[in-house]
C-alpha cells in the first residue's frame, strides 16, 4: 500500500483560519434565457418575466440580508444586465461588495471565435467602466466553461482571476491566471431551477435537503482546509424560502472563528502573494 500524504494537497490560509468561505452570486436575470433564444422569436413574456425578479428584487433581498449578517459577497453580473439595470453595480459597491464580470450575454465561451470572445471583453468593460471608477476585475466564465485560449484573453484584459473550472477545492492556478474553484453540489440551480419548460426534471427540491448538504459539505471543507464557494442565483434564491435557507447557513457557518468568510477578489490577492503561489499549478497548453 502507498502511504497517503496528508499535506499533499493542503493549502495555507491566514493565520489562524482553517479554510475560506465565498458566497458568490450570478446576476444573470434573463441574459441566458436571451443568448439561448437569439436565433427564435417568442412571443411567451414567462420565463423572462421569472428571471428578471432576480435584478429587479431578489438581489436587494440578498444585499439586505447580507448586510444583517455582516457577511461581505462577490457579485458575477453580465454586462448586459449591467446595462438594462444601471442602478445595480452601484448599489452592490455601495453596500460593500465585490462586482465582477461575467460576459455580456451570458454567452457559452467555447461555442464563441477568440474574435468573438474579445469583442465581449471590451463591451463588458466599456459598460462596468461607464458605471464604475473600478478598473481591475475578477471573472467568472458563464456556464462555467473555459477554453484554453481565454486564459490569455484574461491576462490582456488584466483581469485578476478566474472562478469557473474545479480541479481542486482550494485556489490554484490555470496557465498563469489564480483560478478559485467552484462545484455543482454549490450551485443553488441545481436544486431550484424550475421554468415549467423542458430542460426541467422535477419540482424545486426542498431547502431544507439542500441546506443540509450544503451544511455537510462545508464541515467536509472546513476539516480538508479547502475553499467553500457557494453560487446563487438571485431569481432562484432570492425568493422567501430561499433567503431563510441562505440565512441559516451563514449562522451555522458563523459559528466558526476559523472561517475566513471573505470576497473571490480577497481570496486571489492572498493567493498571489501567500506560500500558496505556484504549488498547485495546472498548465492547459
Amino acid at each position: 500500500m502507498i502511504p497517503s500524504n496528508t499535506n499533499l494537497f493542503r493549502y495555507e490560509w491566514p493565520e489562524g483560519k482553517q479554510c475560506a468561505v465565498i458566497f458568490s452570486f450570478d446576476v444573470d436575470g434573463e441574459s441566458p434565457y436571451l443568448f439561448s433564444n437569439s436565433s427564435e422569436q417568442s412571443a411567451g413574456i414567462g420565463e423572462l418575466e421569472q428571471r428578471k425578479f432576480g435584478p429587479r428584487v431578489g438581489v436587494y433581498r440578498i444585499l439586505d440580508l447580507l448586510e444583517q449578517c455582516e457577511m461581505p459577497g462577490s457579485f458575477y453580473v453580465p454586462a448586459y444586465i449591467a446595462e438594462a439595470y444601471p442602478e445595480l453595480l452601484p448599489n452592490i459597491v455601495a453596500n460593500g461588495h465585490e462586482v465582477a464580470m461575467h460576459g455580456y450575454l451570458h454567452e457559452r465561451v467555447d461555442r464563441l471565435t477568440f474574435a468573438e470572445n474579445h469583442a465581449v471583453m471590451v463591451k463588458s468593460f466599456e459598460i462596468f467602466g461607464q458605471q464604475l471608477a473600478k478598473q481591475t476585475f475578477g471573472y467568472r466564465s458563464p456556464a462555467w466553461e473555459m477554453a484554453p485560449e481565454l486564459f490569455d484573453l484574461l491576462k490582456e484584459f488584466n483581469l485578476q482571476y478566474d472562478s469557473s473550472l474545479m480541479g481542486f477545492d482550494h485556489p490554484y492556478e490555470v496557465n498563469g491566471i489564480v483560478e478559485l474553484p467552484v462545484q455543482w453540489l454549490l450551485d443553488d440551480a441545481i436544486f431550484f431551477r424550475y421554468t415549467a419548460g423542458p430542460r426541467d426534471k422535477g419540482p424545486p427540491i426542498n431547502p431544507d435537503q439542500v441546506l443540509a448538504n450544503w451544511i455537510q459539505e462545508f464541515d467536509g471543507i472546513r476539516k480538508y482546509g479547502g475553499l467553500f464557494m457557494l453560487t446563487m442565483h438571485p431569481w432562484l434564491t432570492g425568493r422567501a424560502q430561499r433567503i431563510a435557507l441562505l440565512e441559516r447557513l451563514i449562522q451555522h457557518i458563523q459559528q466558526f472563528d476559523d472561517v475566513w468568510c471573505t470576497t473571490a477578489e480577497a481570496v486571489a490577492d492572498y493567493h498571489k502573494a501567500s506560500s500558496n503561489s505556484g504549488s498547485h499549478v495546472v498548465n492547459l497548453g
